[in-house]
C-alpha cells in the first residue's frame, strides 16, 4: 500500500459549477498506477465547495446553481456581512455541500459513474485561486499477485 498526495491550484473561476475532473486527474500521475485504492479531494476554503454530479447536460449544473442561490439567498438579513453580501451565503453553501470527497479507484482510473464528474463549485462573485489538496491512497499495479 502507498500514499500520494498533491495540491492542486485551480486558477480564479466565476461564480458557478466548473468541471474539474480532468484537472484532478493529471495533478495525481499515480492514480494511472493504482489497482485499487481511494482518492480524497478537500478543498481548502470555506466560501467553495466540492460535488459529483451530472457531467452530461449543461442545465444540470445551471438548476443546482439556482436552488443553492434560492436557499441562501444574498438578500437574506446575515450578521457577517463585512466581506460583501455574498460571501456568507457562500459559507451557506459550502457547508450544505462540502469540503471534500472521497472516490474509490479501480484499475488506474476514478470509478466514477457514466455521467458523474467533480464540480469545482465556486460560491463567490469574485474568487481568487483556489487549492485543492488530492490524497491517494492504494495498492500499485506491480506489488498484486499476478
Amino acid at each position: 500500500m502507498s500514499w500520494s498526495q498533491r495540491q492542486l491550484k485551480l486558477p480564479q473561476r466565476d461564480r458557478g459549477w466548473h468541471l474539474v475532473t480532468d484537472e484532478v486527474v493529471a495533478a495525481i500521475p499515480e492514480l494511472a498506477e493504482t489497482a485499487v485504492g481511494l482518492l480524497h479531494v478537500f478543498i481548502q476554503h470555506t466560501s467553495a465547495s466540492l460535488s459529483i454530479n451530472e457531467n452530461a447536460d449543461h442545465d444540470v449544473p445551471r438548476d443546482l446553481e439556482a436552488s443553492l442561490d434560492a436557499i441562501a439567498p444574498e438578500d437574506f438579513p446575515y450578521r457577517h456581512t463585512l466581506e460583501g453580501p455574498d460571501d456568507m451565503p457562500a459559507h451557506v453553501k459550502s457547508s450544505l455541500l462540502g469540503c471534500s470527497l472521497s472516490i474509490p479507484v479501480s484499475s488506474g482510473r476514478l470509478c466514477l459513474g457514466t455521467w458523474q464528474g467533480i464540480y469545482l463549485v465556486e460560491h463567490r462573485n469574485h474568487a481568487s485561486e483556489r487549492r485543492l489538496i488530492l490524497t491517494l491512497f492504494g495498492e500499485r499495479e506491480s506489488t498484486l499477485d499476478p
